[in-house]
């Protein structure tokens, strides 16, 4: 065998060698993981040959599978679409399972799930068609309408929870979309659809309430700086702090006003009760700088912000800055500076106050189950995420965000018969733009069975009339009043 032709076997050798490893990695090793993504079109030719298991609130479908009598068999449909987009997300033959639960729980709703092995070997042995999983969730259907109904025509995110187990009673971030027109088996009308609602510069397909660029969370924030004062040892609700028209801080000639440029009282100084209720920055301000950014950071770490959550969906961690100097630390305080919050993690510090200061893990899917017999294969159970405060310190700032309702700039939020604790929030954000007006509380103030946060983008209708109190709060005060009834 001469030279060229040696070569040209020990190429073509290689050549086979390769394409056995990489069909061999392919078939085996990346199965799993290609059969898994939600773009894979072959895959989903499979699944759409097979009921998709149903997303329910309160026992009625919100997202389910009809049979079909075209190629596909079975046709994606939405209930309520507008409603619980974000929550639902959509499944889609052109653009897979994606947003809200049919992205984040495809395993269980297409029936590929691990937890479903054993459920399929039985169907395929009795010659059953696979079908999957039905999610039942923690959705308050009478909170979930309250809030949409609030928000209207407004940009923003709600949120509801249950202080004691975590989970969420109502999500609602708007815009929002209809995830019907993404499941439409006639793919020109998808595409047409997918395009509108990509390049909206609106973006419907965020969900605001847990994702997105975050909001800076304004004065809700003073509730960790409170806790953090108070849970310092150094301060009590009746310390007296500083309450001029600007507060002086070092390093910088700008000092940090107070809403309108007006004192906080006559004398200049209030209680920490009454910096709350009136929502004073300059007392606020200077808290930050007593107890100190490391301690600020703390506190906020035990309320879960900078914790990556899953609801089972991704939520975008909240952030509060790692390097602050004094000036940015006053800011910060208050909730301004580059503090980031998304309403979730917001509603999930007025639940952690409400409950004796145990923050509690969020959830949306109460169990997973199979078939007619009900069968669960996952349930949910509360846990523990945090001590965030002492029960001690948690009724010194319950009862400090109850004055806020009662005659403080939270009235708007008020409900006869009911005690609610909450706080304001105004927060600027752009120059030149209305600022974001923000809301959160629980109810009622003792043994609270609902926590809530509101935002409002932009003021909403307000404009730059908006203020926390005016125009999230009645909002949360419809949510609430729906999970109680009253």
């Amino acid at each position: 065998m001469n030279n060229p032709i040696r070569r040209l076997s020990v190429v073509v050798a290689f050549l086979f060698v390769t394409l056995l490893v990489s069909t061999t990695v392919i078939q085996f090793a990346l199965a799993k993981s290609l059969n898994a993504r939600p773009d894979n079109r072959r895959t989903l030719l499979s699944t759409f040959g097979r009921e998709r298991g149903q997303i329910l609130v309160a026992g009625k479908p919100i997202a389910e599978s009809v049979p079909s009598d075209d190629e596909y068999k079975w046709q994606r449909t939405y209930t309520d679409g507008d409603l619980y987009g974000h929550v639902t997300g959509y499944y889609s033959f052109l653009y897979g399972a994606g947003g809200g639960l049919e992205g984040s729980e495809n395993d269980l709703l297409s029936g590929s799930s691990d937890k479903l092995f054993y459920k399929r070997i039985t169907d395929m042995l009795v010659g059953k068609t696979p079908q999957g999983a039905s999610l039942e969730l923690t959705i308050n259907p009478a909170a979930q309408k309250a809030a949409d109904a609030g928000l209207g025509n407004q940009r923003g995110a709600a949120v509801a929870i249950d202080p004691r187990t975590g989970a969420i009673l109502a999500l609602v971030s708007h815009p929002t979309y209809d995830p019907t027109v993404l499941a439409s088996h006639d793919t020109a009308a998808t595409t047409t659809a997918w395009k509108r609602l990509t390049t909206d510069r609106t973006q419907p397909m965020v969900d605001r309430a847990i994702a997105g660029n975050l909001y800076p969370p304004g004065s809700t924030f003073k509730l960790v700086t409170a806790a953090a004062a108070l849970s310092s040892g150094r301060f009590t609700p009746e310390s007296v702090l500083p309450g001029p028209a600007v507060l002086d801080l070092p390093q910088t000639d700008v000092g940090l006003p107070n809403e309108g440029h007006h004192p906080c009282s006559s004398t200049g100084t209030v209680t920490m009760i009454e910096a709350l209720r009136i929502s004073c920055n300059p007392a606020f301000g200077w808290l930050g700088l007593q107890i100190g950014a490391d301690t600020l950071r703390a506190q906020a770490a035990k309320f879960g912000i900078g914790d990556p959550l899953s609801i089972p969906m991704r939520v975008t961690p909240s952030s509060v800055p790692a390097e602050l100097n004094p000036p940015q630390l006053a800011q910060s305080a208050i909730g301004q500076f580059d503090v980031r919050m998304t309403p979730l993690q917001v509603a999930l510090v007025s639940a952690a106050i409400g409950n004796d200061g145990v923050l509690m893990k969020p959830y949306l899917v109460k169990a997973a189950v199979v078939d007619s017999t009900l069968n669960v294969v996952d349930a949910a159970a509360p846990q523990e995420l945090s001590q965030a405060i002492s029960p001690q310190v948690a009724g010194e700032l319950r009862d400090m965000m109850v004055g806020v309702v009662q005659s403080g700039t939270g009235t708007p939020a008020q409900i006869p018969g009911v005690a609610v604790a909450g706080k304001t929030g105004t927060a600027e954000h752009a120059v030149g733009a209305n600022p974001h007006a923000w809301f959160t509380g629980f109810a009622p103030a003792v043994d609270p069975k609902v926590a809530v946060a509101v935002v409002v983008e932009d003021g909403g209708n307000a404009g730059s009339e908006a203020a926390g109190g005016r125009v999230a709060g009645p909002i949360a005060r419809d949510i609430i009043k729906a999970v109680l009834g009253s």
